[in-house]
């Protein structure tokens, strides 16, 4: 796999990895994208000189400064940003946060591009678009995920009816084993603090809710072609399963390692070949891997993925639509923690359910997801 590199969120946790990993390899940077003009995006552009470089906002003076710090042509705009993904033959990493990569993943499978997909609500909100399109236009979807890039490659060579589950593996989060009672006052810097991993702030907080794993739960569906009943999630606090896949012959497989985003990109990016990583040596020697349900009554999230899931349609949309407005009502202090799974519950109750069919369904479902859940958290305060 030699193909040059789209990294879209350039400057974010993923993104930074990715451009780690793909310096290591030898690889091209194609194009470095970003939401704002900022010193971090500068200084990539300046150790890339040859990748084109792209922001979607900033104001015009904020445009102009940072155009003369970069010392080239800058394209700006949300469209440039998703213009990116369509550079042919490239691998574009989708490490976009929230709904608003689903146009990046459209335009770059439509391009039949090899999409790595960090962007998880890109198949969570327009899973039955983006799998038309992927139909379609003959691109590649590989998950960067751990937990999903764990699945692939379990998976790897094993026909589908061999298949009886798919078990997804989630940390905990920093609150594992506590109960709902003593969840009411926690702060955002609590549940910001991950035990395993060094994430994004969204999806932090998704992680002590157990929401993130619940809109794994949807992307795995939409991955794998698995239905609901056959994928379930097990509390695994050392997250050195990365997930693992039962057989209907009895027999696992499952994925082990650090617990290091950069082996899953860099899997995305080398699919199927495989090359030394930056990864340090992993030993199981010593280790205490541990194991457990996971509490409903404490994250009720996790329930209402599955069942926004079996409902299709709008609803997954709904689901991560009201979950970003809720999560950043927790953020600002404005929405208590157990408030956010409460939010996007009666979101989920109120919006009407419809088909998708096009990225214009999505985004309707989308927006009346945000806006319902606003007016209940409004309601709150």
């Amino acid at each position: 796999m030699t193909r040059p590199v789209v990294v879209l969120g350039a400057t974010g946790s993923i993104g930074s990895q990715t451009i780690e990993v793909a310096t290591s390899l030898g690889l091209e940077m194609a194009a470095l994208a970003a939401r704002s003009p900022s010193p971090k995006l500068a200084e990539l552009a300046s150790a890339h000189p040859n990748a084109r470089v792209l922001v979607a906002g900033g104001s015009s003076e904020e445009r102009e400064d940072f155009t003369r710090l970069v010392g080239r042509s800058v394209e700006f705009g949300a469209d440039a940003v998703i213009d990116a993904a369509r550079i042919p033959g490239t691998v574009v990493v989708n490490g976009i946060v929230g709904a608003a990569g689903l146009r990046a993943t459209m335009a770059g499978l439509e391009s039949g591009n090899r999409v790595a997909l960090a962007n998880k609500e890109s198949l969570v909100a327009g899973g039955p678009v983006v799998k038309g399109a992927l139909a379609e236009h003959g691109g590649e979807l590989i998950p960067v995920d751990s937990e999903h890039s764990a699945l692939l490659q379990c998976l790897a060579g094993e026909e589908p009816e061999s298949v009886a589950r798919l078990i997804l593996t989630a940390s905990g989060g920093p609150f594992r084993g506590r109960s709902a009672d003593s969840l009411v006052g926690v702060t955002p810097n609590e549940a910001l603090a991950h035990p395993t991993w060094d994430m994004g702030p969204r999806i932090t907080i998704d992680s002590a809710t157990l929401f993130n794993k619940g809109l794994e739960v949807i992307e795995a569906h939409h991955l794998f072609d698995i239905e609901y009943d056959r994928i379930a999630v097990l509390i695994h606090p050392q997250s050195i399963l990365h997930s693992a896949v039962e057989f209907v012959d009895g027999s696992w497989k499952g994925h082990l390692g650090q617990p290091d985003m950069r082996i899953p990109i860099q899997y995305a990016l080398t699919s199927p070949e495989r090359t030394t990583s930056l990864a340090r040596p992993f030993d199981l020697a010593g280790m205490d891997l541990t194991f457990e349900a996971p509490d409903p009554v404490s994250f009720p999230a996790l329930d209402l993925a599955f069942e926004a899931g079996r409902e299709g349609g709008s609803s997954p949309a709904v689901l991560n639509a009201a979950d970003e407005v809720a999560v950043a009502a927790f953020l600002d202090g404005r929405l208590g923690f157990l408030g956010i799974a409460e939010v996007v519950s009666a979101t989920l109750e109120t919006s009407d359910w419809r088909t998708l069919e096009t990225v214009e369904d999505v985004i309707t479902a989308d927006r009346e997801g945000r806006e319902i859940a606003a007016s209940f958290i409004a309601g709150a305060c």
